[in-house]
């Protein structure tokens, strides 16, 4: 057989292949229903999602120049104005005036304490000036700082003029007023007290003391007379004076008693309780 002929006997049976396939599918109509029903039904299987894009959207901000004025958006909080009340005035207290004293004596003497019992201080003269800060329980003796001489010391009302009252001021604890406690000799001894009666008398062991040192001993006593308590300040000469006797009564609502000191040149030593006989 000859190509062309070959050739055409092949196309032949191509298109009856296709005839025969024609005739077993569906038709047209029926094709294009399908497809509709295809792509509906594809439809409703779909999610949509949208693409978003960004939107930038810018706020002005506006900058005061110098000149403009800014103003605050923030509401302010009101506060309470104060009420403005009158200060007050104060006066002030007077001074309190403390007595003054002039010594009228050509020569008068400060003591460490409120008697003569109680040693010498310093010479005082004619025309001396001090201050009175305390005075005596008993007695009229002044507890003064002299102004010459720089000292406190105690000084007797009669020997200067007083200007002002001294009973304005604080009683003074008796006692013996010296810069410091005498270390250089000891305290009396074996101290003992005996009663006859009203009569006290205290006895102890000498001191010894050197001759230019030597100023005895002095007596911190109080006792009961006429329903009252007295004090008795008592100064013994020398280191050999070593007993000595007080009138004590009974009526009294306070005990008697008291201190002794060994004293020289310098001052007293610490004092020595008295073991006194009561009587009531």
């Amino acid at each position: 057989m000859r190509p062309s002929q070959h050739f055409l006997a092949l196309w032949v049976l191509f298109l009856s292949a296709g005839l025969i396939l024609a005739g077993c599918g569906p038709s047209v109509e029926a094709q294009s229903t399908m497809t509709s029903n295809a792509i509906t039904a594809s439809a409703f299987s779909w999610t949509y999602t949208p693409t978003l894009t960004p939107t930038s959207t810018s706020t002005p901000t506006s900058t005061p120049t110098s000149s403009s004025t800014p103003t605050s958006t923030s509401t302010p909080t009101p506060t309470s104005t104060p009420t403005i009340t009158s200060t007050p005035t104060f006066s002030p207290s007077p001074t309190f005036n403390f007595p003054k004293v002039t010594v009228n004596k050509t020569a008068a003497a400060c003591m460490w304490g409120p008697s003569v019992a109680y040693l010498y201080g310093w010479d005082l003269r004619a025309g001396d000036t001090g201050t009175v800060y305390g005075r005596a329980p008993v007695g009229t003796w002044l507890y003064v700082y002299m102004d010459r001489v720089g000292k406190w010391c105690w000084i007797a009302r009669s020997v200067v003029d007083l200007v002002g009252d001294p009973n304005t001021v604080i009683v003074e604890s008796i006692q013996a007023h010296l810069p410091w406690a005498n270390n250089l000799y000891a305290a009396p001894e074996n101290i003992t007290s005996e009663r006859q009666g009203d009569q006290v008398t205290v006895s102890w062991s000498a001191v010894w003391m050197t001759q230019d040192d030597d100023n005895g001993y002095f007596l911190d006593v109080w006792v009961c007379q006429g329903g009252n308590l007295i004090w008795m300040p008592t100064h013994m000469e020398n280191q050999y004076s070593t007993t000595v006797t007080f009138t004590d009564e009974a009526g009294c609502s306070e005990n008697s008693g008291g201190q002794i000191y060994t004293v020289e040149k310098h001052g007293y030593t610490n004092p020595k309780d008295i073991p006194w006989p009561q009587n009531r």
